[in-house]
C-alpha cells in the first residue's frame, strides 16, 4: 500500500508542475522563447506521434517522460522566479478547489448517450 501513496503523491506533484508551467506561460512576463517551449513540450506530451511509440514495452513511456520532464525543468529554469512563484500561488488555488463528481458523471453520460446514438445511426 506505501508504493500506492508515494505514486499518488507524484501524479498530484506532476499535476501541480503542469499547472505551474501552464500558468508561467500564460504570464506576459514570461520570455517569448520559454513560452514557445511550454507549448512544444505540451504538443509532445499531447501528441501521438513519439520518437519511440507507447506500444514498444518500457522504452515507449520512458521516453515520454524524459522530454516532458526534461520540458518542465527548463521552461521553470528559464522563467523568471518572480513569475514562478505567481504561477506557484494560482496552481494551489486551483488545486485546492472541490472536484465535482457529478458534473463529471453528468458530462460521461451525455458522451455515452452521444456515442450510442452515433453507434446505433450508424449501424442503421
Amino acid at each position: 500500500m506505501r508504493i500506492f501513496a508515494l505514486l499518488k503523491e507524484k501524479i498530484r506533484m506532476l499535476k501541480q508542475q503542469t499547472l505551474v508551467v501552464y500558468f508561467a506561460a500564460r504570464d506576459p512576463r514570461t520570455p517569448l522563447f520559454v513560452r514557445l517551449l511550454a507549448l512544444a513540450t505540451a504538443a509532445y506530451a499531447l501528441s501521438p506521434i513519439d520518437l519511440i511509440p507507447d506500444f514498444v514495452p518500457f522504452l515507449g513511456y520512458v521516453d515520454d517522460l524524459f522530454f516532458v520532464t526534461l520540458g518542465f525543468a527548463l521552461v521553470i529554469w528559464l522563467t523568471p522566479e518572480e513569475v514562478i512563484e505567481s504561477a506557484r500561488l494560482k496552481a494551489a488555488q486551483v488545486s485546492d478547489k472541490v472536484v465535482s463528481y457529478a458534473a463529471a458523471a453528468v458530462i460521461v453520460t451525455v458522451w455515452s448517450l452521444l456515442l450510442w446514438f452515433g453507434v446505433s445511426w450508424f449501424i442503421k
